[in-house]
């Protein structure tokens, strides 16, 4: 089965009644997790959760069918959820709709790949499967949703406040709703006491925007320049950014970079790449020189497993929150000097 992103939650429910394998995919990554948040939620009994990564998966391919058709460790039901870049688990979801015996629930999110994927082609014409590709949002649509989570949470606010949350979250589903409950907790409102919501409130809880810097932190990391690292922390605490919107600005560039890097091949130029980018205005010229840069560093195996660290990374950061910023210094500390080592 196939849907479109204007359908899927409205089907949602009929989906997972139906589906055991969902292929999330698109350059929305923020859409895509929220498909993957709400089809795990919509699983009448999920169980025990498991954790994948592509890179894991195109290592071993027949690991994802072996799990997907085991017990749990205690004996109930489970789900699996696969976070990949691009088309990397093709030959696992191969192996897994192949087998005979019944199979867990399966969300994969591979915000690099499309429809046009082969793991994609094996689920679309299954009554079992569902693809549904996720493009990037506009303001409006990112200011309804903030509105509905406004609601949820106990909170008035009007058109004009949620446009402006929906731009400073840089149109990122995930960040705004960590702004709505960050204001929700600021007004101390819930469901049965609403608050209402003004710009003065947003602004005293430290919103600040993707413009604000989190780019300078992303390029001096995946760029190899350490020595920018703890610089660069201290001002994103003094502007109050929240460690998992960090994050996610990594795990775009990250997703940009893997879709780069696919399209690039193993012997490719990276400068003619990243010229025809451009020119068909897939990246912004600002990115030009970062993106040659980190391309130059991140291939092959050493991408895969960038993403695997940030996906374990994500994974730390919503298990500890209250040590959300320790584990992001000391994750991207990591990283840097895994950078810097080929500079």
């Amino acid at each position: 089965m196939k849907a479109n992103q204007r359908d899927f939650a409205r089907t949602a429910d009929q989906a997972v009644r139906k589906a055991r394998y969902f292929f999330f995919c698109g350059p929305d990554e923020a859409g895509v997790q929220d498909a993957v948040d709400l089809i795990a939620g919509l699983l009448p009994d999920p169980g025990e959760r498991i954790d994948f990564t592509g890179a894991e998966l195109k290592r071993d391919p027949v690991r994802l069918g072996d799990e997907a058709r085991s017990v749990s460790l205690f004996g109930g039901p489970r789900h699996i959820v696969v976070r990949a870049a691009g088309d990397e688990v093709a030959e696992a979801v191969e192996i897994l709709v192949g087998g005979t015996a019944p199979a867990c629930p399966v969300l994969i999110a591979a915000p690099g790949a499309t429809d046009k994927a082969k793991a994609a082609k094996l689920l679309a014409d299954r009554d079992d499967g569902l693809v549904v590709v996720f493009w990037p949002p506009d303001a409006r649509s990112v200011a309804a949703t903030v509105r509905e989570l406004a609601d949820r949470a106990g909170l008035r606010l009007d058109t004009a406040l949620a446009e402006r949350i929906a731009r400073a979250a840089n149109l990122d589903t995930r960040i705004a709703a960590s702004e709505v409950a960050k204001l929700a907790v600021y007004l101390d409102a819930s469901p049965q006491s609403p608050r209402t919501a003004d710009a003065a409130a947003f602004e005293a809880i430290g919103a600040s925007t993707a413009e604000d810097g989190m780019m300078a932190i992303v390029n001096a990391v995946l760029g190899g320049e350490a020595a920018r690292l703890g610089p660069e922390l201290d001002r994103l605490r003094q502007i109050g950014l929240n460690p998992v919107a960090v994050l996610l600005a990594f795990e775009r560039r990250v997703a940009q970079l893997a879709g780069l890097s696919a399209r690039l091949g193993a012997g490719g130029n990276v400068r003619a790449l990243i010229e025809a980018e451009k020119a068909a205005r897939r990246i912004n010229w600002k990115d030009e020189g970062d993106l040659k840069a980190q391309l130059a560093i991140w291939r092959g195996r050493r991408l895969e497993r960038l993403v695997a660290k940030i996906a374990g990374l994500h994974r730390q950061l919503l298990s500890h929150s209250q040590d959300a910023e320790l584990l992001l210094a000391q994750g991207l500390a990591e990283i840097a000097r895994a950078s810097s080592s080929r500079n």
